[in-house]
């Protein structure tokens, strides 16, 4: 039996919010966005810089929306021509940034015993 978006949430809020925060293109949102508060575009350029595939702009539009209704992402749109939307972390955001930063840096810092754990698991697992 499907569970629908509205059922997961009603059923284990806080693991939803865990996902939205700590998915791949939220955990760098936050990270940008700690720093400083971004336009769409900038703020794409930035997470695309980390590597790797780049955001699309549907995907980066989603993360965004889901940030936004979670309270961590606040979305300022000017009305001016050209349209100007900024980003930027609300106080519950900021604080959510925080913590995932925090776990970035440890895991850059801890990166070589990871790569040390996987070696030796993969020699263990080849030779047995």
């Amino acid at each position: 039996m499907a569970v629908s978006n509205g059922d997961a949430e009603a059923l284990c809020p806080y693991r939803l919010v865990l996902e939205h925060v700590t998915s791949r293109w939220g955990v760098l949102v936050l990270s940008e966005l700690l720093d400083r508060p971004h336009r769409f575009s900038e703020l794409r350029r930035a997470i695309s810089g980390y590597g790797g595939r780049g955001v699309s702009e549907k995907m980066l539009t989603q993360t965004l929306q889901t940030l936004e209704r979670d309270g961590l992402v606040h979305r300022d749109a000017k009305p001016v021509i050209p349209p100007r939307v900024d980003y930027s972390l609300t106080d519950l955001g900021r604080e959510a940034a925080e913590q995932v930063r925090a776990l970035s840096e440890w895991t850059r810092r801890r990166m070589d015993d990871v790569d040390k754990a996987r070696r030796a698991y993969d020699e263990a697992r080849a030779a047995s």
